[in-house]
C-alpha cells in the first residue's frame, strides 16, 4: 500500500488564516487550542525525536516532528482508527446488521450550536430509547439488543449538520440466553417511518424537560399538552435505515467509514490560491460529486464549528454492546449461534496492528532493510520564552556512520 502526501493541509491554512476569525469572536478558548495543536502537528513547534537503526553495519537514522494527537487533527488518527476496528471485530457476532441514521431538521440545529453537550447526549439517548423500545416490542423483536452509536456533526459541503450513525444487529438476547433474529426475513430492521415518529417525540420530549429543568433557553419552548403544534414537531423527522450487511468485513468496512473521521480530510482539498479554498464534496441529494469553493477564512468558520467540547465522548455502545453488559451478552450469544470468539488483539501495539493490516513492519529500516529503528533521544517541545534549539531536523532519511 502506497500514500501519497496532499498538497494542502488544513494545518497551514489555520496557520495562514485564523486571526480573522479570532478578531470577529468565532472562536472559543477550546477551539484556538485545537487550531493551535492541528497548526503545530508535525513541526518543529512540538519538538521531535531521534530513531537509529540497531543494526551495527548499518546505523542508519532519522529525525521525526512528534505528532499533536488531537482527535480533530487529518493526521493524526488513522492508527487509532485501526486499533479501534480491531478491537471491534472482537465483539462481532455470525447474524446480520444494520446501518441506521438518526438526524433533526435543519430548524433544531441552532440549538445544538448553543447547547452542544446537553443537545449531543439528547441526540445519543433519543436514538438509543428508541432502538431499545422497537427491539422490546414483541410487535418487532421482543428482545434486548444494542448498537454501537456515532456522532457526526457536518455534511459534505462542511454545514452544520448534527446526526448520529448507528450500527445495530438483526435481533436480540432473550431472557432465556437465545438469540432472536428480526422479522421481516433480516431484510429491514424496523419500520422507518415508525422509528422517526418515535424519534421524534423522544428527542422533543427531551427538549421540554431541559428547558424546563434550565438547562437551555428556548424562545419557543413546547407546549407539552399541545407539542405537535410546534415548528419542531411539524417538520419531517428523518430515520435513514439501510440494507442489511451480511457478514462481519461489511460491518468493519461500515464503521471504518464514519468513527474517527473528522470533517474533511487533506485530501479533499483540491487549491488554495487568493484567499480561497476548493475542495472536492459529494452532493447526496443529486447523487453527484464535484468541487465547492469557499473563503479560507469561511472554510475555517465551518470546520470550527465542527470541534467537539473537551472530554465528549463521540463513539458509544448501547445495550448488549455496552461495556456493562457486552461480556455476558456475547458469551451466551455465541454459546447458543455456536461460535468461537475471535483471538484478542487488545495488548496489540500500534506497529503490530500496522503489520496486520498493512503487511509490513513501520519499524523496519528502510536502508538495510534488517534492522529495527530504535528510537534512541526524544526532543521535547521548547517551552515558551526558551531559546531555539541549535540543531532543526527534517524528515528526510540521512545516514550516520
Amino acid at each position: 500500500m502506497t500514500f501519497t502526501k496532499p498538497q494542502f493541509e488544513i494545518g497551514r491554512l489555520i496557520e495562514q488564516y485564523r486571526q480573522p476569525l479570532e478578531e470577529r469572536g468565532y472562536l472559543n478558548a477550546h477551539q484556538k487550542r485545537v487550531f493551535t495543536n492541528l497548526q503545530n502537528c508535525r513541526t518543529q513547534k512540538l519538538g521531535y525525536h531521534r530513531e537509529e537503526c540497531d543494526n551495527e553495519q548499518c546505523k542508519h537514522g532519522l529525525y521525526s516532528y512528534n505528532s499533536c494527537r488531537d482527535r480533530h487533527c487529518p493526521k493524526c488518527n488513522g492508527m487509532k482508527r485501526e486499533k479501534w476496528l480491531m478491537d471491534r471485530e472482537q465483539d462481532l457476532m455470525p447474524v446480520k446488521y444494520f446501518h441506521t441514521v438518526f438526524t433533526v431538521p435543519e430548524q433544531v440545529t441552532h440549538l445544538f450550536v448553543h447547547y452542544p453537550v446537553p443537545l449531543y447526549n439528547l441526540l445519543f439517548s433519543s436514538a438509543w430509547e428508541t432502538i431499545r423500545q422497537f427491539g422490546l416490542d414483541h410487535k418487532h423483536l421482543g428482545a434486548q439488543t444494542g448498537m454501537v452509536a456515532i456522532l457526526h456533526t457536518w455534511g459534505q459541503n462542511l454545514a452544520f449538520h448534527p446526526h448520529v450513525h448507528c450500527i445495530v444487529p438483526g435481533g436480540g438476547l432473550t431472557r432465556q440466553n437465545t438469540w432472536k433474529h428480526t422479522k421481516g426475513d433480516g431484510k429491514f430492521l424496523y419500520p422507518v417511518k415508525a422509528l422517526s415518529k418515535v424519534f421524534r417525540g423522544k428527542f422533543c420530549d427531551g427538549l421540554i424537560n431541559l428547558h424546563n429543568n434550565k438547562v437551555i433557553d428556548m424562545e419557543n419552548p413546547l407546549d407539552p399538552q399541545h407539542k405537535y403544534l410546534h415548528p419542531f414537531y411539524a417538520n419531517k423527522w428523518v430515520v435513514y435505515a439501510k440494507l442489511p450487511m451480511h457478514n462481519p468485513k461489511q460491518v468493519i468496512d461500515y464503521l471504518g467509514r464514519y468513527t474517527h473521521r473528522i470533517a474533511i480530510s487533506n485530501h479533499r482539498i483540491k487549491n488554495v490560491q487568493d484567499g480561497e479554498v476548493t475542495f472536492s464534496w459529494f452532493n447526496y441529494k443529486t447523487s453527484k460529486a464535484g468541487e465547492l469553493t469557499l473563503t479560507a477564512v469561511e472554510f475555517l468558520r465551518r470546520f470550527a464549528m465542527h470541534i467537539l467540547p473537551p472530554g465528549f465522548m463521540k463513539i458509544r455502545h448501547y445495550g448488549i454492546l455496552g461495556a456493562r453488559n457486552k461480556k455476558t451478552a456475547l458469551a451466551a450469544i455465541r454459546n447458543f449461534l455456536d461460535v468461537k470468539a475471535p483471538e484478542s488483539t487488545k495488548q496489540m501495539d500500534w506497529k503490530a496492528v500496522f503489520e496486520m493490516k498493512f503487511g509490513h513492519d513501520p519499524a523496519r529500516c528502510p536502508v538495510c532493510r534488517n534492522g529495527q529503528m530504535k528510537r534512541v533521544a526524544s526532543i521535547m517541545a521548547p517551552i515558551r520564552g526558551s531559546p531555539k534549539p541549535d540543531f532543526e531536523p527534517n524528515t528526510e532519511f540521512y545516514n550516520q556512520k
